[in-house]
């Protein structure tokens, strides 16, 4: 067995069995020589120092590469150290971002101090640049333009236990008030003024969210503003996204062709697909939402992928394509804050975010713009409330776990077709005329009346008849009571007797929200929701002539087989 000495001359070893020439027995026999290792090192140079130097040789040479070998370790740990603190400065400088000035409100932390997060997604029509001008068109007699409107506007809702989400279109064509406001960046301003809500863009980012947020309700935390140019940009960093659409469509508008069936769309054809109004729907700017939801469902479910976040490369082309697409508000203003916010987003399963468009009505002064419809005052209170549309499996946001146990076990009934008895059972004069107030201020039926119970109440109880749990249910989901509030009478109707454990307000004291929550399914009637996880969903398109190829109006389908000679957009 050997064991390395500590000289400069290198290894040797000890008790060793064959004697060197001239080396006496008891060395061989294991003893060491008088003045132990340095003697036996002195002895050894003097016997054979030309050895000793052959010795030391190769041991120098794997010293100097060892050390050669670490000093190249550390500069590569400082090139690669380098390189990700370029990178990551680099992604910033791309970052471009405008204060809100608290223009799109405050959210509201739940009981659990969670708070939602609201983003308005806006996509710019603006001709700014030269690639935007080539991409959208119009720039051959003005040029490089400097104002842009909001054509496409989505409000983006993650619940505070980031459970869920929602995310609701607004027409470009809705009518609506434009508060005064004044660009940061260009001192331009307005006094305020009706008009089309996707004009507010003019006097900047901040004025669109705070017109939204006027119209909605919904506090809305931050902006996200892409144009043509960013849209090209992000779906070539994501590897393209698939869509299918119903029939061979051309919009000879949009430029967008396609035959039926599924298509990988990347560059200037998902461009196309997503400005297309002309192809799908009643060719109006209402069915372009919904196709726009079908490509953004197939980009989260990519972005989702283990194939799209796991290679180093796609994430390094994905974030600098966003941070180069990107205008954002101050509160997302660094890579940090992106990648947070895209955490939060990652949470939410597909299935649980739901895609939905404000419900509409005509506006009785021009036909060509809409108002905002019946339906659209429930969504937006969903929203604000932090309700989930969805009734998949998952966490159940704060406001509909606090009253599960008084709606799990039948359907909504919608609150127009419910009226209520509510009698006073305390001593506090006014009692039953407030609740039954607050009652038909949420949509309850005009036939809600008020009494006096026949005699004082200790307890709060919501009594109803035969075959109206349901009723009764979504009575108490407004007035925050739980199920040990509600109990099956014999008679009919529904009654609701204010008692001494509710001595003041409109809301059950320890309900889960100051606001009461909507009627979720009248949140979604006609609002056109889909799931992010619905995959095989196709663009309907438009079965009207609502495209013109050659002067002569057609279907986009017809005109698609009319242009035989013009390459697809995905060719």
């Amino acid at each position: 067995m050997s064991d390395p000495w500590d000289g400069t001359a290198g290894q040797a070893t000890r008790g060793r069995t064959t004697r060197l020439p001239g080396e006496p027995r008891s060395r061989a026999d294991g003893i060491r020589p008088p003045g132990g290792r340095a003697a036996a090192r002195a002895a050894s140079h003097s016997r054979g120092g030309s050895r000793s130097r052959r010795r030391n040789r190769p041991v120098g040479r794997g010293r100097r590469f060892l050390k050669t070998a670490a000093i190249t370790l550390s500069v590569l740990v400082m090139i690669t150290a380098g390189a990700g603190w370029w990178f990551y400065e680099h992604l910033n400088g791309n970052i471009n971002s405008v204060s809100l000035d608290g223009k799109g409100g405050t959210e509201k932390a739940d009981a659990f101090g969670r708070t939602p997060i609201n983003i308005l997604v806006m996509g710019s029509d603006g001709r700014t640049s030269k690639a935007d001008c080539k991409l959208g068109g119009g720039c051959s007699k003005t040029g490089v333009q400097t104002g842009s409107n909001a054509d496409v506007e989505m409000v983006v809702h993650i619940s505070a236990d980031r459970s869920n989400a929602t995310v609701m279109s607004i027409p470009r064509d809705t009518m609506t008030k434009v508060p005064a406001c004044t660009d940061s960046a260009t001192g331009q301003s307005t006094p305020g003024y009706y008009g089309q809500i996707n004009s507010a863009l003019e006097y900047g980012p901040a004025c669109q969210v705070a017109t939204v947020h006027q119209l909605t309700g919904i506090p809305i935390d931050h902006f996200v503003k892409l144009d043509f140019s960013g849209v090209v940009k992000m779906s070539d960093a994501v590897g393209g996204v698939s869509v299918c659409v119903s029939d061979d469509v051309y919009d000879t508008y949009s430029h967008l062709k396609l035959s039926k069936g599924t298509h990988t769309l990347k560059g200037v054809a998902a461009l196309e697909f997503v400005r297309s109004r002309h192809g799908f729907g009643d060719g109006s700017d209402l069915g372009r939402t919904v196709s726009q939801h079908i490509f953004l469902s197939a980009m989260i479910r990519k972005f989702k992928s283990a194939g799209t976040l796991t290679d180093p490369a796609a994430v390094y082309d994905l974030a600098d394509a966003a941070t180069k697409a990107l205008t954002v508000d101050d509160g997302l203003d660094s890579v940090k804050k992106l990648i947070s916010l895209a955490a939060d987003v990652n949470k939410v399963p597909t299935r649980r975010m739901t895609f939905t468009t404000m419900q509409t009505a005509p506006d009785p002064t021009n036909k060509e713009r809409v108002v905002v419809g019946p339906g659209a005052r429930t969504l937006f209170t969903t929203m604000a409330n932090d309700q989930s549309l969805t009734t998949g499996s998952g966490n159940k946001s704060a406001a509909a776990s606090a009253t599960a146990e008084a709606t799990a076990t039948a359907p909504a009934v919608p609150a127009s077709q419910i009226a209520v008895t509510v009698e006073n059972g305390t001593t506090i004069t006014g009692r039953a005329s407030a609740v039954a107030t607050a009652l038909t201020d949420q949509g309850f039926n005009s036939g809600t009346t008020t009494a006096n119970a026949p005699s004082p109440a200790t307890t709060t109880t919501l009594t109803y008849g035969t075959g109206q749990k349901a009723q009764a249910q979504t009575v108490a989901k407004t007035l925050g009571l739980s199920a040990s509030h509600l109990k099956q009478g014999t008679g009919t109707g529904l009654t609701l007797v204010v008692g001494g454990d509710w001595p003041s307000g409109t809301r059950y004291p320890g309900g889960a929200s100051s606001s009461a929550p909507a009627d979720t399914k009248a949140a979604v009637g006609g609002a056109h929701a889909q799931t992010a996880d619905q995959a095989k969903t196709c663009a309907k398109v438009s079965p009207y002539k609502t495209v013109s190829l050659n002067g002569v109006a057609m279907t986009p389908s017809q005109a698609y087989a009319a242009a035989r000679n013009k390459p697809d957009s995905d060719s």
